[in-house]
């Protein structure tokens, strides 16, 4: 290896994504591997752990493999493709403005569900407290 590849064991460390997860990943088409070894391993690039951490944003936020795919595929043309008509280019940003703003309505119900867990373990140590206090009188 060159340094510049990686093998999937050490993109799973990276990504703290499961080697399971990963070949799901590469058989649903969202992240292949840039290269195979000689001896057939899958290896990585940064442009590749890069994806797989994009993915694994994406994923506790609700997004479906659809959505993943359509937002990787408008990023990728937006960074690949120089010879984009503006009216295409402003149709792939907005395709991106709008996973941006699902996205932020997710971590405001995130933020929401979080406040009352929080609430709900409170409310729990502060009973605890109080009936460890009434067992020491």
């Amino acid at each position: 290896m060159d340094g510049k590849h990686m093998q999937i064991g050490e993109v799973a460390a990276r990504t703290e994504l499961s080697l399971r997860t990963i070949r799901h990943y590469e058989e649903t088409g969202l992240v292949v591997p840039s290269a195979r070894s000689r001896g057939g391993f899958r290896l990585y690039t940064e442009i590749d752990v890069a994806r797989l951490m994009v993915i694994r944003r994406m994923k506790p936020l609700g997004f479906t493999l659809d959505q993943m795919r359509d937002l990787l595929d408008a990023t990728d043309r937006l960074d690949a493709d120089t010879t984009l008509r503006p009216d295409e280019r402003e149709a792939l940003l907005e395709r991106v403005r709008a996973y941006q703003q699902e996205a932020a309505e997710q971590v405001e119900k995130l933020r929401v569900q979080l406040s009352r867990a929080e609430d709900f373990e409170g409310t729990l140590r502060a009973r605890l407290e109080r009936d460890a206090h009434a067992d020491r009188t």
